[in-house]
């Protein structure tokens, strides 16, 4: 079997970002707002917008920072409810909580995507926002979703951390909703360890983000956006000090061009491990959505037919041979797991949910992997459950027939 790769390392940093990061580091100019213009981080936003066909991008701390102006910019009342799908992570609820308003959770499918049918139901619930979270880079029928936000009058803050690069009807991901929320975190498509950024085409709702992430005093004359706005809300909102650093953005700036191909190559990556997965009969990776055109960095299948002991050896052998799968209902304490986020009061049961994620199995794969890499994680995998079933296939279990 050809040697394992490491499935956690990522891309070098581009040797572009050198001569920018040198300076910094000479000039110790670290703070976006130093410079009257130009400042790395102002232009990463400038770039990024233009990118992703947007007005407006302001780059932060973290997509979980990002998430949190978000709401806090559509003005929500204290105790607002926000419709959150069941698997996401557990920064979402997070970021509800600390924005002052209650999380409602709905069901998710086998597919990993929101079950339209629990979404509509609950959408009629006073829900005041909606955050979608392309959890994993699977996307909800957003054209489904979009209209029944629209006919209730409810915003929508797309959760792009792990799509970035996604489309869906040739539309880039984040632009669908009010407001898209992205993330810069290590695993994610583009890396600068943390960080992240929100999109959006609504002049005085980032002005509220801005001056929110931390634009002080008039700091906020820095950014291209209307300045009437920004006027609007000088001394009245609170600062948040959620802001991307220049450094950050140096490191950020130079992979906004390996994007296209890292989208190829995760993809080619994802659809080929996937076809090996889908010829054994105890797993199924969920096929896209038509619309979808996807920028997987990592593969999600579903195990069929396994107790949980079963699951949990399957789990133990292939990391006993040097690949490491998650599943999420079943790993300790996971923060993908709903039932784990007890900061949350009156979480719902969500079966459906709760039931997909006992057998949902999640293993990275980076996009700078090559054939001979992705051939030894299908067979670790594919071996590892011919190992754990084997012995009672043809026997008493019957599983599929």
């Amino acid at each position: 079997m050809p040697p394992l790769p490491d499935t956690h390392s990522a891309e070098p940093i581009p040797e572009t970002a050198r001569a920018e990061i040198d300076r910094l580091l000479k000039t110790g100019d670290l703070f976006r707002y130093t410079a009257d213009a130009d400042a790395p981080v102002a232009l990463l936003e400038a770039e990024f917008a233009q990118m992703m066909g947007s007005r407006f991008a302001l780059a932060v701390s973290s997509c979980s920072a990002a998430l949190f102006l978000s709401l806090k910019a559509l003005g929500l009342p204290r105790d607002a409810r926000v419709l959150i799908p069941g698997f996401t992570f557990a920064a979402v609820p997070s970021s509800v909580l600390h924005a002052d308003c209650i999380p409602v959770l709905c069901e998710v499918g086998t597919d990993y995507r929101i079950d339209l049918a629990d979404f509509e139901q609950r959408l009629g619930d006073d829900i005041s926002a909606v955050i979608i979270s392309h959890m994993r880079g699977h996307t909800s029928d957003m054209d489904a979703i979009l209209a029944l936000c629209e006919k209730a009058g409810v915003p929508v803050i797309e959760d792009a951390a792990h799509s970035l690069g996604t489309t869906w009807n040739g539309r880039n991901i984040g632009t669908l909703g009010r407001v898209g929320c992205f993330s810069f975190q290590s695993y994610k498509m583009i890396n600068a360890g943390e960080g992240g950024i929100l999109i959006t085409d609504d002049a005085d709702l980032v002005a509220r983000a801005i001056i929110m992430s931390g634009a002080y005093e008039h700091n906020w004359q820095k950014h291209p956006v209307l300045q009437e706005a920004f006027a609007r809300w000088q001394n009245k909102l609170p600062l948040y000090n959620l802001r991307l650093n220049n450094l950050s953005a140096a490191i950020i700036r130079p992979q906004l061009a390996e994007l296209p191909r890292r989208v190829r190559d995760g993809r080619r990556n994802h659809d080929y491990v996937a076809a090996q997965l889908n010829t054994s009969k105890w797993m199924q990776v969920p096929d896209a959505l038509p619309p979808e055109n996807r920028a997987p960095d990592s593969i999600q299948f579903n195990l069929s037919g396994l107790s949980d002991d079963e699951v949990r050896h399957f789990v133990q052998i292939a990391g006993a041979n040097g690949v490491k799968v998650q599943v999420f209902g079943l790993s300790a304490d996971n923060a993908r797991a709903f039932w784990n986020w007890q900061f949350v009061a009156d979480l719902p049961d969500l079966p459906q949910t709760r039931s997909m994620l006992m057998r949902a199995c999640d293993v990275r794969l980076p996009v700078q992997l090559r054939q001979g890499d992705l051939d030894a994680i299908a067979g670790v995998l594919l071996n590892a459950i011919t190992e754990t079933m084997g012995p009672v296939l043809g026997s008493v279990r019957a599983y599929g027939t």
